[in-house]
């Protein structure tokens, strides 16, 4: 099973209200173990980048201003992620981007069914608690101490991680089984008949048991029938 990872840096929060793509960052896993195979660009958004976002990300006007338009790498792009089902932290977020920016450019969407939203996934996992890439990196003891800034390929090598742990580690199949084979086996017992034994009590015996009846307050044994 391929996956891609998938996390994307932007203008702004408004893919409809001219905000645009600035970063993508893509890493391939099979199985739910990444395969040292990733996808980084920086984008320019042929806009402005507000201070907001700046403050995010760390990508300024100068920075991008030489880097390609989105239409210059949405090939390489499409190529990448080809059929594979994305796995992204907010999706509804990146996906709106990545559509808006193909519309552009006259090109089909990516239909939402593709996306796994890991940020609805842990909110249903651990419901109360906080359900943001660092917090899931805390969780799980993943080190993110060189998340200083946002950044998309870094972020998706982060929420790959995540995912894995998400998917149960590094043997997300394994399963233990422990097989007991119980073979039948016929016990023959061979039985001794042995001869009887004397039940009748002695003279001591009776002489015994007749003096404790007599002791007692009209016993019944001494009446006559």
């Amino acid at each position: 099973m391929r996956e891609i990872v998938l996390d994307t840096e932007t203008t702004g929060f408004h893919a409809l209200g001219g905000d645009r793509l600035v970063e993508i960052g893509g890493v391939e896993m099979i199985n739910h173990v990444p395969t040292g195979a990733s996808y980084h660009v920086y984008i320019n958004p042929e806009r402005l980048v507000p201070m907001e976002a700046q403050r995010v990300h760390g990508l300024t006007d100068e920075f991008l201003a030489d880097k390609p338009v989105f239409a210059e790498v949405v090939d390489g792009f499409l190529e990448f992620i080809g059929d594979a089902q994305l796995v992204i932290h907010n999706a509804d977020f990146d996906m709106s981007f990545l559509n808006a920016e193909l519309g552009r450019l006259g090109l089909k969407p990516i239909p939402m069914v593709r996306a796994t939203d890991t940020l609805a996934i842990a909110r249903r996992r651990f419901p109360g608690a906080q359900a943001s890439l660092d917090a899931l990196c805390r969780r799980f003891g993943i080190d993110n101490s060189g998340r200083t800034l946002h950044g998309a390929l870094l972020d998706a090598q982060l929420l790959a991680e995540v995912w894995l742990e998400m998917c149960g580690g590094r043997e997300p199949g394994l399963a233990i089984s422990t097989s007991v084979e119980i073979t039948e086996t016929t016990i023959t017992i061979e039985r001794v008949a042995r001869p009887p034994r004397p039940h009748a009590p002695t003279e001591a015996e009776l002489a015994a048991h007749l003096a404790f009846i007599q002791g007692l307050a009209d016993p019944m044994w001494l009446k006559e029938g």
